[in-house]
């Protein structure tokens, strides 16, 4: 079924509540390669039993802890096969440091739909408030749909962050797991993309690839650990561009510049000469 922009622009997605434990921290931050270095105080901080410090893009996993159904892209006006999807963009903005354990709702909508010509761009913006009503966090992202433009729409933006005109203030190499997709796939995302070497080579490639969210989150809490000490409460908010894939096993390299409470960088996989991963990515401290 092609995308109706009519129906699917504005659409609101379906409210829910959810809450998260000490120990679905934990998972997350594992997931995410926390515990590299255990017998480091600062990295503990992320894995401690009844109050580990949780980082900004928990937000992203949160909602969906313990679902074991691969997803579907169905919204109203769009229902799209799940091989031709692909992450674009996350941002996530925390309103207060989040709670190492805690209950919330989430309302959101189909805030921009963009018709790339053979492929599709859409965009949702989720607002999480806790049980007092009192906002957490506000998380924007958007999925690329191949073969699925072509709806009469605008084509969008096309604007990217620019980078400082000077060698980076920090290069940070960050290895993956080989598991680390499996390890990662139990915090919610069960697409299959991620663990099944037959659903990945349908989908063009030669084996299951990392999820984007997992990138996101290592290069996450890479930037936290080197510019604020280790310390999420810092971060007001993160946000990347999913510019290539990762395999898990690859080693990340992140280069950072920072200009005064905003840091910017580029995330690149040394193995495969530097192929790009994330672009657009800014951590803003608080």
């Amino acid at each position: 079924m092609p995308i109706d922009p009519q129906l699917a622009l504005g659409a609101e997605l379906p409210a829910r509540t959810f809450a998260w434990t000490a120990t679905d921290v934990q998972l997350y931050h594992l997931g995410i390669g926390a515990g590299a270095r255990p017998l480091d105080p600062t990295e503990l901080r992320y894995l401690a039993d009844e109050t580990p410090c949780v980082l900004p893009t928990f937000a992203t996993v949160a909602p969906t802890l313990g679902e074991t159904e691969a997803p579907k892209v169905q919204f109203p006006g769009i229902d799209i096969d799940l091989a031709n999807v692909v992450h674009g963009h996350q941002e996530v903005v925390v309103h207060r440091p989040i709670p190492a354990t805690g209950k919330a709702s989430s309302t959101g909508r189909i805030s921009e739909l963009w018709d790339k010509g053979a492929n599709a761009v859409i965009v949702q913006e989720q607002t999480v408030v806790d049980e007092d009503g009192e906002p957490l966090w506000t998380a924007r992202s958007s999925i690329f749909a191949r073969g699925e433009g072509g709806f009469g729409g605008e084509r969008g933006p096309s604007a990217k962050t620019e980078l400082p005109d000077r060698a980076p203030d920090a290069e940070l190499l960050t290895p993956t797991l080989p598991q680390q997709a499996l390890l990662y796939r139990l915090c919610g995302d069960r697409n299959p993309l991620h663990s099944d070497p037959e659903f990945a080579a349908k989908a063009g490639f030669p084996a299951p690839i990392l999820h984007g969210l997992c990138t996101y989150g290592v290069v996450a809490k890479a930037m936290t650990d080197a510019f604020v000490d280790g310390d999420p409460a810092r971060v007001a908010a993160f946000r990347a561009r999913f510019a290539g894939v990762l395999y898990p096993g690859e080693t990340l390299r992140t280069r950072v510049w920072q200009d005064g409470n905003e840091l910017t960088a580029v995330v690149t996989v040394v193995e495969r000469e530097d192929a790009p991963v994330l672009s657009d990515v800014v951590l803003r401290i608080a």
